[in-house]
């Protein structure tokens, strides 16, 4: 299903979505997963030849400004948040980290996990868990860089930090945080997940390891999971793609294939106009309108099924 969607000015930059080319926004692709480091990405776009200055300009407006784009404090009197340590048996160290985040009241909750991209919990992660809390879920987001250190404090360093993670074992170690949340004292024992990007990934996969144990899961533009492994699948799936992001895009003929067959009940969701990364709104990708419709989508996909 794809709406068709006014062009949104992002909320953190004086450029706009409209005004940066798409190749700019081929090349950051490329350098959000890792393929060229942050010199080859402005170097490139500034080499475009029709763009010459200008896609320089642009390459430098898609960085992220993480303290711009904070939409619930950390002080919110509707939250309680905290770090939290838990065991992860199997996973890279042993010992997990995350960002926990409760509403304000005695509980328990709903619990919904927030997943984050390939960089480690940076600050737009800990934001939407502080969002889902304030929603009424019992939030945590977990760092899956912890083990190395934890999130650096800068996108680059996490990439590059997640990339020297053994991958099998960052899944266990995620796989292990839904768990914790799940049987946490304040939870009520209905679990959600989302995520974004790599963690949209991790939730399908997430979907299909934990089968009934995993109530409702919602991906933005996350790869979809392993067509042997869809039979497990037991989660209602409320799946948000972009229009323009082909490498994620043509994961899910199959994957919906799969899906019917297996009788989960999904929905699938183009947002028109946007790209990759559109719900995070600390860079020109940020799709105001898509990010709105698709969080009140996944806020309504998990009261419905984790009441």
């Amino acid at each position: 299903m794809s709406e068709q969607l006014a062009p949104q000015h992002p909320a953190t930059q004086g450029i706009t979505q409209l005004e940066i080319d798409q190749r700019v926004f081929d090349l950051y692709d490329e350098y959000c997963h890792g393929r060229i480091d942050r010199r080859e990405f402005l170097s490139r776009a500034a080499s475009i030849a029709a763009l010459g200055a200008a896609g320089l300009v642009m390459a430098q407006a898609l960085l992220p400004r993480y303290a711009l784009a904070q939409t619930v404090s950390f002080t919110d009197q509707r939250i309680k948040a905290s770090y939290v340590s838990y065991s992860s048996p199997g996973g890279n160290s042993g010992v997990m980290r995350g960002y926990l985040v409760q509403p304000a009241g005695p509980g328990p909750f709903p619990a919904v996990l927030v997943v984050h991209e390939n960089r480690g919990l940076n600050p737009y992660i800990e934001d939407v868990a502080r969002r889902a809390a304030v929603e009424g879920f019992l939030a945590l987001a977990p760092d899956g860089l912890f083990p190395v250190g934890g999130y650096p404090g800068n996108d680059d360093d996490g990439r590059t930090l997640q990339a020297t993670l053994d991958q099998a074992k960052l899944r266990i170690d995620l796989l292990n945080s839904a768990r914790f949340l799940k049987t946490h004292k304040m939870s009520t024992g209905k679990l959600g997940v989302t995520g974004f990007c790599y963690g949209g990934g991790v939730v399908n996969y997430l979907a299909a390891a934990l089968g009934a144990d995993m109530h409702a899961g919602a991906p933005y533009y996350g790869v979809a999971a392993d067509t042997e492994s869809v039979a497990n699948i037991k989660a209602p799936l409320l799946c948000h793609l972009a229009e323009h992001d082909e490498r994620i895009n043509t994961t899910y003929p199959a994957f919906e294939s799969a899906l019917k067959a297996a009788g989960v009940p999904y929905q699938v969701h183009i947002y028109s106009g946007t790209q990759h990364g559109f719900h995070n709104n600390s860079t020109p990708r940020y799709n105001e309108a898509a990010a709105k419709l698709s969080w009140e989508r996944t806020v309504a996909h998990f009261r419905k099924h984790l009441a």
